[in-house]
């Protein structure tokens, strides 16, 4: 598993085509966008689509989001780019935003879980730009982590998830933006919003209107986006959301106990604390991290300060409640 270094604005194009090259071949690639490190295979090839379930452990009802340059790219993997995609590209391509689309038959069931969707998007990040203008083909990519483990926002967090099962991953840093793309779904007849993520809400609406909140899947049924399993983005231990007024009560128990808070010092009791930023935008591009580090630590318990109950806060209250859900 070779972990290479590049700058994250101008990577060596050396390295990139050498990671083209194994994805055009059949590989899979851990690479960085703007939300999390992605684990890429080549999406119109089902034989390394099944590599990335296989090295994740993902169901095959969860599916996959594939990584394209621009509209058009994406445009020929869908039936149909009605005004609001290209609308909604226009604004926010490139950048964390995913949209569903009727799926052409090129594209693997597989990616989709055996839905008649598909779901693309066009990540900001220069090195992952780069990796598909040198692939020349879109390239299918979750989280380059277990299925429900903490997702990774470092290619360390990769590496200690993943092991040997990313062929080679790209290092550039950590990645700004810290949590998944948000996803909107624009195959039915009324835009809808699938997943909370790094775009804004209120920016999204603002150009959509107000998006459809769909009910959540049966538990083994195809899922129309990522991100919608009831446990995910967890770490090893038990994480519990705590009110302010609450974290002294709750640090009582077994240990070594982990405290993510807005507060700079921790209650006795508590073995490894995090203060974490009051800005939201900063507050997500840290969360991931702050996981694994206590995750790395040992600790038994996580206790996380409960975030506003605002809009702005919803994508984090949204990896947070999933977070804690137990195993």
């Amino acid at each position: 598993m070779p972990v290479i270094v590049v700058d994250p604005e101008r990577p060596d194009p050396s390295v990139i085509r050498a990671a083209a090259a194994r994805i055009v071949g059949g590989e899979l690639v851990a690479f960085p966008t703007e939300t999390v490190y992605g684990l890429g295979a080549a999406a119109l090839n089902p034989g390394a689509v099944a590599k990335i379930y296989a090295a994740k452990g993902r169901p095959s009802y969860n599916p996959l989001i594939v990584h394209v340059l621009s509209p058009e790219a994406a445009q020929a993997l869908v039936t149909e780019w009605p005004p609001l995609a290209a609308e909604l590209t226009d604004q926010f391509w490139p950048g964390p935003l995913t949209i569903v689309l009727g799926k052409r038959p090129l594209v693997p069931d597989l990616v989709t879980a055996g839905l008649p969707s598909v779901a693309v998007r066009a990540p900001a990040h220069p090195v992952a730009r780069a990796l598909l203008e040198a692939a020349g083909v879109p390239i299918a990519a979750p989280s380059a982590n277990r299925f429900q483990a903490i997702s990774p926002t470092s290619a360390a967090h990769v590496a200690r998830s993943l092991g040997p099962d990313a062929a080679l991953i790209l290092d550039a840093g950590p990645t700004r933006v810290g949590i998944e793309s948000t996803v909107v779904d624009l195959s039915g007849a009324q835009p809808a919003l699938l997943r909370l993520g790094g775009l804004a809400l209120a920016e999204l609406e603002a150009v959509t209107g107000p998006l459809a909140r769909p009910a959540a899947p049966d538990k083994a049924a195809p899922r129309s986006s990522p991100g919608l399993v009831g446990r995910h983005y967890a770490p090893s231990g038990e994480l519990r959301v705590v009110e302010a007024g609450q974290i002294e009560a709750a640090v009582v128990g077994a240990g070594p106990v982990g405290l993510i808070s807005f507060a700079e010092q921790a209650p006795a009791g508590v073995d490894h604390h995090l203060s974490m930023p009051a800005d939201p935008r900063e507050y997500g591009r840290l969360l991931y991290a702050a996981l694994h580090t206590l995750d790395e630590l040992g600790c038994a318990r996580i206790l996380v300060e409960a975030v506003p109950n605002e809009g702005a806060w919803a994508a984090i209250r949204d990896r947070l409640a999933r977070s804690a859900v137990r195993a």
